[in-house]
Formats: C-alpha cells, sequence, structure tokens
C-alpha cells in the first residue's frame, strides 16, 4: 500500500513536466529588468508544448536570485556571446511572471 502512494506521488511530479513547453534555438534576445529583476529571453524557432497560460514567446528564469536562476542566466549569456544555440525546457507553469514558462533546463547545443 505504501508503495503505490510513493508512486502515486512520484508520477504526478514527474508528469508535471512531461507537458512542458520546449525550444531550441540560437538567443535572440536576453532581457534584465531593473524593476524587479525579471530575466526573461527570446529563442530563434518555435517553441512547442507550452502550458495555456504562456501567451507570450518568451522564456523566464524562475527566480533570478537563487543559484540555480544565476546558472541558467550565465549559461544563456554564453549561448549568446558565443552565438550557439540553446535547448530550454519548462516547467509547464508561468509562476514568476503571468504570461511566460518558467526555464526548468537550459542545455547548451554545441
Amino acid at each position: 500500500m505504501k508503495f503505490a502512494i510513493v508512486f502515486s506521488i512520484c508520477t504526478c511530479m514527474a508528469s508535471s513536466f512531461v507537458f512542458a513547453g520546449e525550444q531550441s534555438g540560437a538567443v535572440k534576445a536576453l532581457n534584465v529588468r531593473q524593476s524587479d529583476g525579471l530575466i526573461y529571453v527570446f529563442l530563434d524557432g518555435t517553441p512547442t508544448g507550452k502550458p495555456a497560460c504562456a501567451t507570450n514567446s518568451y522564456w523566464i528564469i524562475k527566480n533570478e536570485n537563487s543559484s540555480m536562476g544565476a546558472k541558467q542566466y550565465a549559461a544563456l549569456i554564453l549561448a549568446y556571446a558565443l552565438k550557439k544555440s540553446v535547448a530550454i525546457k519548462g516547467t509547464n507553469t508561468c509562476t514568476r511572471w503571468p504570461d511566460g514558462e518558467d526555464i526548468n533546463e537550459v542545455g547548451l547545443i554545441p
């Protein structure tokens, strides 16, 4: 019985990322807003699988004050400076800003 409950919880948590948005492409624009610290990025190409809340095409670093947010920002700056493409996977949520999907993963494409 305990296994079934734990398995159900893990399945629900994992499925939240299954339908998240994805996009690969060069960084077109990387913006940092002074008023609230919001960091958002536009990529070349077309996103797929974005949630209904993500009505704009940009991606948002969920917490720019966290160490993970700083790492994601650094990866995006590096990709922009080196003119490399990135692969972004979202969280299927728009918690940082109501119309842009939060970034879960940033990967540099060789």
